[in-house]
């Protein structure tokens, strides 16, 4: 069984085909630009990367590119678009609708009444999701939502404060997101650790930020609420932040409540406090030169991952692994050691060496360190064809 799992932008189709017999990744690849006179279509197969250039005016022409890509008699690796048994999209918030599903009207519904939850991620998914059941019928399409993970969260972690009925008829409660990634590191920490019991923390940092305590390879909590906006800071979007806020910056600013929602997506974060930019990378550079708010964004970020992993750890009443993933969870030696500091007396002492020169999947924690500190490159992916392949299998 042959799954190609799709990652969706407003104007972008980047995917990875699997053969889901041995889940080898066959080909992975994308087209940028959707719309535009001329869109990069890229694909790699074996190695080998080829790139053309065409008109692609929407996603169903942007899949279809990519299928000819793949079949194509000379570098292609399917003999037929057929061997294609479904796509798998990482779908990131339906609401009351969870888990992996079938792409329905009902879905589509579903995911549309949270749209101003998710503003970045739903409306591009749902156009394309749309447009691809109309003009591919014959390939059968599947969302596997990010919230279904947190499906193990009790319900002391996931009901706000507020009146019981918002969460039950509004779906106001922490959802997590994330979850393709949690779900990863719990299989895999457990294989690495050879036990399935195994209290673990995974650190997904990125573009977009979360925690997660796992126990049993089952969420048991996440620093994520019911937004993808909510828990730590992001590249550009605000993290946990006081609603009473909200008015103080309207009557400030003359801003629409539209406005400041939108300032708060796109416009804070690393971004924000930085004035400088969202990426780490960026980050970490300006601030070895002295730039002020590059290291207050930075002093922050840390803080704040330390704030929630405080409460994540005493959740978990102790932690047999901290796991660190992500673009930045894998990447930022200065983050990881900065989450780390001082904590021996929870157990966890990095080894400074490894964590500088470590690359890929590693042990970073030192000798005497009660707690096994990993970096682990995340699959979502590779869990999105899985799960896609259970639903196809009944």
């Amino acid at each position: 069984m042959k799954i190609l799992v799709a990652n969706l932008g407003s104007t972008s189709f980047k995917y990875r085909l699997f053969d889901m017999t041995d889940e080898r990744q066959l080909a992975r690849g994308g087209v940028e630009r959707i719309g535009a006179p001329e869109s990069p279509c890229v694909v790699e197969i074996g190695g080998q990367r080829m790139q053309v250039t065409a008109h692609v005016p929407d996603h169903a022409a942007a899949v279809r590119q990519c299928l000819q890509q793949l079949t194509d008699p000379q570098t292609g690796c399917l003999a037929d678009a057929s061997e294609v048994a479904a796509i798998g999209f990482k779908a990131v918030h339906g609401g009351g609708i969870s888990g992996v599903q079938r792409v329905t009207p009902d879905v589509l519904e579903a995911m549309e009444q949270m749209s101003d939850v998710a503003p970045a991620h739903n409306p591009p998914y749902i156009a394309a999701m749309r447009l691809l059941a109309e003009k591919l019928p014959g390939i059968p399409l599947v969302a596997a939502f990010e919230t279904g993970f947190h499906a193990t969260v009790p319900d002391r972690w996931r009901y706000y404060p507020a009146p019981k009925e918002w969460g039950d008829t509004l779906h106001i409660k922490r959802w997590g997101f994330h979850g393709a990634s949690h779900r990863y590191i719990a299989t895999r920490t457990a294989a690495l650790l050879g036990r399935a019991d195994a209290r673990v923390i995974s650190c997904h940092l990125g573009g977009s930020n979360s925690l997660c305590a796992i126990r049993g390879e089952a969420s048991l909590a996440t620093s994520m609420g019911m937004s993808p906006q909510s828990g730590l800071p992001h590249n550009n979007r605000i993290g946990d932040f006081d609603p009473f806020a909200i008015p103080v910056l309207m009557r400030a600013t003359g801003q629409s409540l539209e406005q400041v929602l939108d300032q708060l997506a796109n416009a804070c974060g690393l971004l924000g406090l930085s004035g400088l930019s969202g990426d780490v990378r960026d980050l970490e550079e300006a601030a070895a030169a002295g730039h002020a708010r590059a290291r207050l964004a930075l002093d922050v970020f840390v803080t704040e991952i330390r704030r929630h992993l405080g409460g994540l750890l005493v959740e978990l009443g102790g932690l047999d692994a901290l796991v660190f993933t992500g673009g930045i969870g894998e990447n930022s030696q200065l983050v990881r050691a900065g989450v780390c500091a001082n904590l021996q007396a929870f157990g966890i002492v990095l080894d400074a060496q490894a964590n500088a020169t470590c690359r890929g999947e590693a042990r970073i924690d030192a000798p005497g360190s009660t707690v096994q500190v990993w970096i682990v490159p995340t699959n979502e992916e590779l869990i999105v064809a899985r799960q896609t392949r259970q639903l196809l299998e009944g």
